[in-house]
């Protein structure tokens, strides 16, 4: 479902939707965002298997690349606390990306709301 927040376009995808396993089920979700004009893809965190959060594996990054080779940038939202809480890395990793305008990792909808506003 496509929303526009603050004129943006965002796709947001389900809470209860497939898990993003990997590239395969992200490139589902790039296809179906760049058909609908999004701008932005909003995956809740819930979705992610635990690989995701566990930057050895790579998973992420992955996932991530792929969303930047299609110009499309990527908000997880939800509670990663259980994640970033066993990973020094990880914490670094969800720092830097809010940092910058490709990824971002926001606790919910209304932070996310506020960043495309500002």
């Amino acid at each position: 479902m496509i929303e526009h927040i603050h004129g943006v376009p965002v796709f947001l995808c389900a809470p209860d939707g497939d898990p993003v396993r990997g590239e395969r089920e992200a490139l589902d979700l790039i296809g179906d965002a760049h058909y609908l004009g999004a701008a932005w893809v909003v995956i809740p965190a819930v979705r992610f298997e635990d690989a995701f959060f566990q930057l050895r594996t790579r998973v992420a990054g992955d996932i991530v690349q792929k969303f930047a080779n299609y110009r499309l940038r990527l908000a997880v939202v939800g509670d990663i606390a259980r994640h970033t809480a066993d990973s020094a890395a990880l914490r670094d990793f969800v720092r830097e990306s809010n940092r910058g305008t490709q990824l971002w990792f926001v606790p919910d909808m209304e932070t996310l709301g506020a960043r495309l506003g500002s």
